[in-house]
């Protein structure tokens, strides 16, 4: 275990990313999950520690800034922050809000945050601050009547991207280079066209998911077949995939996950309570070109989903019914907690949170004999 511990803190891992990576080293056969045994052993000694945020909002959006400081977003216009890892949450909600549904949030520190509202024409807002939430900036108020935005991602902390369901058959895509506090509509040329019903599902705030400098994912449902969309260019182009997922009104890709610009995952299912939701994830190695259903997949819906920094091929997701591990990037799923979650991150430092229905928020511990 010594070395392991050295390469540890050598990678400057404090938190529980740096402890997943050393216990799945240190347990035989778990490292890449090629044995179901193994991954009950290392996945016993994981939890989720749920803090009392004083709210009963239901928190689809959620931005783990560190093991110390994260932001939540939802129903009633909430918007709570911690800065000492759950002990205490503060309201910090625009003043304007309390009509409104936020369903995600991206923050860059304990000060500065940008959250996204939902809802036909006006409903759809982006506020931003800088001063830890004392004062909010309404960059954006939606003048279409027929969008509706549903997710939000940040390629840095000046340029970001918002995704609007279809209008006049294409999905509409806005974008801000200071921050949140101005958008523009980007020209729909470069997006392929809708098939009919589709959208996407404003779950968990990632339906649009970034990484690094320039890619970015959009993920659909609704429609006779579930879709990734992807751009190479932020956002100014985009192709587009099937996946296996199912897809209908209440089913599809809920949320994408991706390690780098090659590998990632996406899950979803059925969100109609005891609706079975069979073949719900997928896996890519290509950037998102092509999908390949997981051998193993979440035995139900699952709306969230992260891909740790420094983990390797470990991933995790969440849902209302539970939350499950990946040791194989993807390809099998073991779940962890049977706890109610709607969406899940985990922050540079390692520290990770899900959120969601009744205020639940949560930080995940490792209690590993490892």
């Amino acid at each position: 275990m010594k070395p392991m511990r050295a390469l540890a803190r050598k990678l400057s891992l404090t938190g529980v990313c740096a402890a997943m990576i050393v216990a799945s080293l240190a347990v035989p056969g778990t490292a890449h999950a090629e044995t179901t045994e193994g991954m009950r052993v290392w996945t016993a000694g994981l939890g989720w520690r749920v803090t009392p945020t004083g709210s009963e909002a239901r928190f689809r959006g959620l931005a783990a800034v560190g093991r110390k400081v994260a932001w939540l977003a939802g129903s009633g216009g909430t918007v709570l922050r911690t800065t000492d890892g759950g002990r205490t949450w503060q309201n910090v909600a625009p003043a304007d809000a309390a009509g409104l549904e936020f369903r995600d949030i991206e923050a860059f520190d304990a000060k500065r945050a940008v959250v996204l509202a939902i809802g036909e024409g006006e409903a759809s807002r982006v506020y931003s601050t800088s001063d830890g939430g004392r004062t909010w900036t309404l960059g954006f108020k939606n003048d279409e009547p027929k969008a509706f935005y549903d997710c939000m991602t940040f390629f840095d902390s000046r340029n970001g991207l918002a995704m609007s369901d279809p209008v006049d058959g294409r999905f509409r895509v806005i974008s801000t280079k200071d921050a949140g506090r101005t958008w523009q509509v980007l020209p729909s040329t470069g997006m392929p066209e809708a098939l009919e019903g589709e959208f996407a599902f404003a779950a968990s705030g990632q339906c649009l998911v970034s990484h690094g400098k320039r890619d970015v994912w959009l993920a659909t449902g609704g429609a006779s077949r579930a879709r990734v969309f992807h751009s190479g260019d932020r956002g100014r182009t985009w192709t587009v995939a099937d996946t296996p997922l199912p897809s209908g009104a209440s089913q599809g890709v809920f949320s994408v996950a991706f390690r780098d610009s090659r590998h990632g995952v996406a899950v979803g299912g059925d969100y109609r309570p005891g609706e079975p939701s069979p073949n719900a994830a997928a896996t890519t190695s290509d950037g998102g070109r092509t999908w390949h259903p997981a051998q193993r997949p979440p035995a139900e819906y699952r709306s969230g989903a992260t891909w740790p920094r420094y983990t390797g091929p470990i991933a995790m997701v969440v849902g209302p019914t539970g939350s499950d591990l990946t040791f194989n990037a993807g390809r099998t799923w073991t779940r962890f907690d049977e706890g109610s979650f709607d969406t899940v991150d985990c922050a540079p430092d390692g520290g990770c949170w899900a959120a969601g229905e009744k205020g639940r928020a949560a930080r995940l511990t490792v209690d590993h004999p490892g």
